[in-house]
């Protein structure tokens, strides 16, 4: 009944946020006809307090990439979303760019794996905007399990590998894979398997992002949950069935909104406090300073369920027994072994101050590569930074892609 329960709750929440929108459309018509009430002091906090209440509660749909043109070459360039490869749990998204009659010159094909933890691919925006101008980019963007019917069947941990290798097979040879957090087994393994088979599309770059390759360095409030229980604690007490008004009726999940619980309660003060300055930005006029902070919990409160399996498996092989790490992951039955890559160059990057993947996780993966010559590896402690920021912000902007860029240039 978890999953009722909180469509209940949620349903409520949506009739209050109607009445704030209409109240909002009140002050708007109020602001038009005395804007010296409207501006007042007591009406402004009103107004402010009605549009946070507007804001109460979860979004269930993937929100706009938003990316609708880049800067290429030293002249702007529209770029379209082609969804390039469909399929029941996720779609193979090209940010596709449009010359404008004058031809662009070839730039490196880049697959970014984005996390299947609770939020869209669109957390990773930033991510893509700033690799756009220099590479060709392409976005695992998956779907809301609530949303893909039982007759689509099962989707575990062997199945998200399987589409890495199906994408890295389409973009064909030269293709350069960048994964971020969570993903960063899955790529790593996906390698490791192409490689081993010789296949030709295996990736010349792989990049791995604030990633669990080994979580028992160093581990978070996070990690000592995940070993603190049984995995039938987790299968009994956070997992769920899709209400029968989703197209995923029946489906076992488990919900976004637990796992948005989870990271919200990691940090609540911060999360108090950002909503305590959006309503003083608010009553202020500080619209700037709003729209940042709304931009972020538009995105932040967007969640997505995962599959059971998917969850439960992950839980098991990657946080509770470190299969990868301790060189026991099978992939469809077969050993998985790392130590055959041997021409894919590796780079992985690690936040000073991240509370989610913590330093020391991430750069296991080159003991487990160690047949990569160290010239072709590369690690990055990025200080100053928490999980966000490793694919995020200025510093990933100004300090982390530019080594991003230049190992996928070295290796074109």
């Amino acid at each position: 009944m978890l999953y009722q329960a909180y469509q209940a709750q949620a349903d409520i929440m949506t009739s209050l946020r109607g009445v704030a929108g209409l109240a909002l459309q009140g002050f708007g018509q109020l602001r038009e006809l005395t804007p010296g009430l409207a501006d007042s002091a007591g009406v402004r906090r009103l107004e402010a307090g009605y549009e946070l209440l507007g804001r109460v509660g979860l979004t269930h749909e993937r929100p706009p990439w938003g990316i609708e043109s880049v800067a290429v070459g030293g002249r702007e360039v529209a770029v379209d979303e082609d969804a390039t490869d469909i399929l029941p749990f996720g779609t193979l998204l090209h940010f596709r760019k449009e010359s404008g009659g004058a031809p662009l010159a070839p730039l490196p094909k880049v697959l970014v794996l984005g996390p299947l933890s609770g939020h869209f691919s669109t957390l990773l925006r930033g991510t893509v905007r700033t690799l756009l101008p220099e590479q060709d980019v392409w976005i695992s963007d998956w779907h809301n399990a609530r949303d893909v019917g039982l007759e689509h069947g099962s989707f575990g941990f062997d199945t998200y590998i399987e589409y890495v290798m199906r994408w890295l097979e389409l973009l064909g040879p030269d293709t350069h894979l960048v994964a971020v957090c969570q993903p960063c087994v899955a790529a790593l393994a996906a390698t490791a398997v192409m490689a081993e088979a010789g296949n030709a599309a295996v990736p010349r770059t792989l990049t791995l992002m604030a990633g669990p390759i080994d979580t028992r360095v160093n581990p978070t409030v996070v990690n000592e949950l995940a070993t603190s229980r049984p995995l039938s604690w987790f299968e009994n007490n956070v997992i769920a069935t899709v209400p029968w008004r989703f197209a995923g009726a029946d489906r076992r999940v488990y919900p976004g909104f637990l796992q948005l619980g989870s990271f919200v309660s990691m940090n609540l003060s911060r999360h108090l406090g950002a909503h305590r300055d959006l309503y003083r930005h608010l009553v202020d006029g500080d619209e700037q300073s709003a729209t940042v902070v709304k931009a972020f919990y538009d995105e932040y409160f967007a969640v997505l369920d995962l599959t059971a399996e998917f969850y439960l498996e992950t839980v098991e092989s990657v946080f509770q027994e470190h299969r990868l790490a301790r060189g026991v992951l099978d992939f469809q039955g077969r050993r998985v072994d790392p130590g055959a890559i041997r021409k894919t160059a590796l780079l992985t990057v690690e936040g000073e101050r991240d509370d989610i993947c913590s330093p020391g996780q991430t750069f296991p993966a080159h003991d487990l590569c160690k047949n990569i010559r160290p010239m072709r590896k590369r690690h990055h402690l990025q200080p100053g930074v928490g999980h966000y920021g490793v694919f995020n912000g200025r510093r990933w902007e100004a300090q982390i892609y530019p080594l991003v860029h230049n190992l996928i240039l070295a290796n074109s």
